[in-house]
């Protein structure tokens, strides 16, 4: 049986007890869920299988673009990013200029920029630069700002958070505030947490970003997944990473 028509069914028959968030203001990364074999992999460079895509952001980082007069990220920004803000990088996604702009975007937008090609969302390319991006900050405390004009924004994506979806009717919170340390499908839910991603996923074999997860969640319920880049998506990604604030940025995790 489906682990989230299992769930489901449980919670239709009152057969599970909530465990209860985790206690205000203090997340748990979905590190404290998974198996100890699978920390031992995050954890070990040589090990993660994570790395390869860090490795390849890091390969396209410093490469100057073929043709045109563009230049490689490394010219603002340092040979392996040794010139990058990692605070700020922390701090995705955030507004400028009054627009609310993700990790992402900002490394699309730079690319477009110096390169004169625009990539899609989720192209190979940005999703290995923005897991060598994030790789930089390894160990830096989220810290999304939550206060200010973003708090509209932010309610925005708590309310898709919240709200149920698909055939099987429920919504993120269900999971990931009523049932973290349940099992699902073998291993235990989390608390749904953004600071590990782009993480790598055992069961699909590859880089994850948190917008092609939360896709995958919606796949589960049975519904249709937001568009790569969608306003939904984003303010989604803004909430998730909200909550993860005080939280170190562990990209590229290993997740289930």
């Amino acid at each position: 049986m489906n682990g989230i028509v299992r769930i489901t069914l449980l919670l239709c028959a009152g057969l599970l007890v909530p465990a209860g968030p985790a206690i205000a203001g203090q997340p748990r990364s979905g590190y404290a869920f998974i198996k100890p074999a699978t920390r031992a992999m995050q954890d070990d460079d040589f090990l993660n299988p994570g790395m390869l895509t860090v490795d390849a952001g890091r390969r396209l980082f410093n490469r100057k673009p073929d043709g045109g007069n563009g230049q490689a990220c490394a010219g603002c920004h340092g040979t392996d990013g040794d010139k990058l803000d990692v605070a700020g990088i922390a701090r995705y996604p955030r507004l400028r200029d009054g627009k609310l702009v993700t990790l992402q975007e900002q490394i699309g937008a730079c690319l477009a920029r110096t390169t004169g090609k625009a990539l899609p969302d989720d192209h190979p390319d940005r999703v290995a630069l923005e897991t060598f991006v994030r790789n930089r900050a390894h160990g830096v405390p989220v810290d999304v700002r939550t206060d200010g004009p973003v708090q509209a924004l932010l309610q925005q994506g708590e309310q898709l958070y919240r709200t149920r979806y698909g055939l099987i009717d429920i919504s993120c919170s269900h999971c990931h505030d009523l049932y973290p340390g349940e099992m699902l499908r073998g291993q235990r839910i989390s608390e749904g947490q953004g600071n590990g991603f782009p993480a790598y996923r055992l069961d699909t074999g590859e880089i994850t970003t948190l917008q092609q997860r939360i896709g995958q969640c919606l796949t589960l319920m049975r519904a249709e997944p937001f568009a790569s880049g969608s306003e939904e998506n984003r303010l989604l990604e803004l909430y998730i990473m909200s909550r993860s604030n005080g939280l170190p940025v562990e990209t590229p995790a290993v997740r289930y």
